[in-house]
């Protein structure tokens, strides 16, 4: 029994595709952005937004060989100053989802060979479904940056009043030095100077 929806944008049906190795077939496809498809709170591609698939289905021996490329508009702020960037990013990807079977003859070869920490790594069909999801996510995240800047030379917020200093490069305070502080104290107040006779 498949758990996965075809009626999910990111379920693809290989169905027409057939299992015979070198069958070659090709999709477009234009959907709305999944939920949470970035890096949270720093960069990502909007819940909503439009993304563009360009996928090439080839059947190979041991399933499907799905390599693809997805444009989508990402937004999020600046690490260094918190203004707003956007921009547009294109992935590529290529993943090979396993027939279900394909699974159960590598064991059999494998035997005690047979890696569990790897096999769960990799992506099997569902009958004739597959979930894009998973691979799209992995590509659009490691293709972000961490620390997504608004202009490679920002120079961030001052640390003693928020302002941001690329608008104001000369942005500075007149701070006294911590070391000297216990010194202030010392000297005499204006007007004391030659009282004492």
């Amino acid at each position: 029994m498949n758990r996965l929806d075809h009626r999910d944008p990111l379920v693809f049906d290989t169905h027409e595709l057939g299992r015979r190795p070198g069958s070659l077939r090709k999709v477009s496809r234009t959907l709305e952005a999944p939920a949470e498809l970035g890096v949270a709170d720093v960069i990502g591609v909007p819940e909503k937004s439009e993304i563009t698939l360009e996928l090439r289905l080839e059947s190979v021996v041991e399933g499907v060989l799905v390599t693809g490329t997805a444009e989508a508009h990402v937004t999020g702020e600046c690490s260094r100053c918190l203004e707003p960037v956007e921009d547009d990013l294109e992935v590529a990807f290529q993943e090979l989802y396993y027939y279900p079977e394909s699974e159960e003859r590598h064991r059999a070869v494998a035997g005690d060979d047979f890696d569990e920490e790897s096999e769960d790594e990799t992506y099997r069909l569902e009958g004739d479904l597959f979930d894009l999801q998973p691979v799209l996510r992995d590509a659009v995240v490691l293709a972000l940056p961490l620390q997504p800047v608004c202009q490679d030379d920002c120079l961030g917020l001052c640390s003693e009043c928020g302002a941001r200093l690329s608008d104001d490069p000369a942005h500075h305070h007149d701070a006294a030095d911590p070391r000297w502080a216990a010194l202030q104290g010392l000297s005499a107040a204006p007007g004391d100077e030659g009282d004492e006779e």
